[in-house]
């Protein structure tokens, strides 16, 4: 293809597309918006083309598969902009967790161009993934062309792996905002149930937690303890208000893969010193968090069975999600001394006419967590200790924090399927 300009334009980039080529593009807070925007003025360029990355429902809007009816994609996690392309077999959706897409994007041996949206290089040349340090280093070594984004928005991170500006083939720069991410206001009833979550934290743990609205209730009901620690895939804008009533405190205290929230939580994490970024090997890895002493996994779940089942990414038989990095943190929770793991879920859905906890995972639903990984289910209603208890009583306790008007028919459920034991 000859050499390459250092400096370039986003349409430039689009320029180097070809057919069957397999292009990485970075998801989450990372994404470039500026890219996108290139590619929907040449949608013909996508013909052919096979688009990766790790892009997450809710966040990530774009719709890669859209541009041409050739294009193809590989993907991790479901969205609405993949059903017919997955219908058509035109997207490739792979059920691996976050270690396990890690991996996947390691062995991917055909990456013909990857891109990095980073902060301006600093006097030594190294260059910041600002708010999304997760994937990148699973494709830069082998990628043939690496181009870069710089957005002098992106604020500059400290984390355990940046770019050097000489790894760069070409560059562009465009200013754009970065994707946010709001959490939510809390209700009351969340506030309650973030209550019961909160009580299962100690002082002086490391924490992992997800994004949305009941983790951000959480976060807030977590403000009287002190010398916490996060570690964790994500941390959304929710988590400095820990920063700002002293639960949290310390260099590096907060470590994490990704950060979410709005213009200002950006701003902070590039000039608070509490923050360090670390890669998906890194952030994911069962051995690192086994290693922490006290680490609680906080994570949320579409439906809890009376076996401890956890179902996350599906619902009434259609996918919504993908596995994500629950498995990690729980399998590192679960080796950690004295580590928890505590899985937060509403206790109803659609206005409370559906129970989350329910008798067996139905044929639709899919599990995330098998039963023996069960430690704290934790509802508005309270919380079911799991750990150490026989089929009956883990039954009993998941019963007891079902909604009051499922807890009978849960109970005759249970009789069955213990009967037919």
């Amino acid at each position: 293809m000859g050499a390459l300009p250092k400096l370039s334009t986003p349409d430039q980039v689009v320029d180097l597309l070809r057919p069957g080529m397999t292009v990485y593009l970075p998801g989450l807070s990372g994404e470039s918006q500026t890219f996108l925007a290139a590619l929907l003025r040449r949608p013909e360029a996508a013909a052919r083309v096979c688009f990766t990355g790790v892009h997450f429902p809710g966040i990530n809007r774009s719709n890669y598969l859209g541009l041409h009816p050739q294009a193809r994609q590989r993907a991790y996690f479901m969205q609405p902009a993949l059903r017919a392309g997955f219908a058509e077999g035109r997207s490739e959706l792979l059920p691996l967790d976050y270690p396990g897409i890690f991996r996947d994007l390691s062995a991917l041996g055909n990456i013909d161009i990857a891109l990095a949206q980073v902060a301006p290089p600093d006097r030594d040349g190294r260059c910041s993934l600002g708010p999304s340090w997760d994937f990148h280093c699973a494709v830069w070594p082998r990628a043939k062309i690496r181009i870069g984004h710089i957005n002098p928005s992106f604020p500059r991170t400290r984390g355990s792996q940046p770019l050097d500006s000489a790894s760069f083939d070409t560059l562009f720069e465009a200013d754009e905002p970065m994707l946010g991410y709001d959490s939510g206001e809390p209700d009351e009833a969340m506030t309650a149930h973030a209550a019961h979550v909160a009580g299962l934290v100690r002082d002086c743990d490391t924490l992992e937690f997800g994004v949305g609205k009941l983790q951000a209730a959480i976060l807030r009901a977590l403000r009287n303890h002190r010398r916490l620690r996060i570690y964790s895939g994500m941390v959304s804008a929710p988590v400095a208000d820990l920063l700002d009533h002293g639960a949290i405190e310390g260099e590096a205290a907060i470590q994490a893969g990704v950060a979410l929230g709005d213009a200002a939580f950006y701003q902070r994490i590039g000039a608070d010193a509490s923050f360090y970024f670390r890669p998906v090997s890194e952030t994911h890895d069962v051995r690192r968090i086994g290693a922490i002493d006290n680490f609680c996994a906080i994570n949320s779940a579409i439906e809890v069975d009376l076996f401890g089942q956890v179902n996350a990414d599906s619902l009434n038989g259609r996918l919504v999600a993908g596995v994500g990095g629950m498995p990690a943190f729980v399998g590192g929770a679960r080796m950690a001394a004295g580590g928890r793991s505590i899985i937060a879920l509403p206790s109803t859905a659609d206005g409370g006419a559906v129970s989350r906890i329910v008798a067996s995972l139905g044929a639709g639903s899919l599990a995330a967590l098998p039963r023996h990984e069960a430690d704290y289910i934790v509802t508005e209603f309270g919380v079911a200790q799991l750990r150490g208890l026989s089929l009956h009583r883990r039954a009993q306790a998941l019963i007891g924090v079902a909604a009051p008007q499922f807890r009978d028919s849960l109970a005759g459920a249970w009789q069955q399927i213990a009967a037919r034991f």
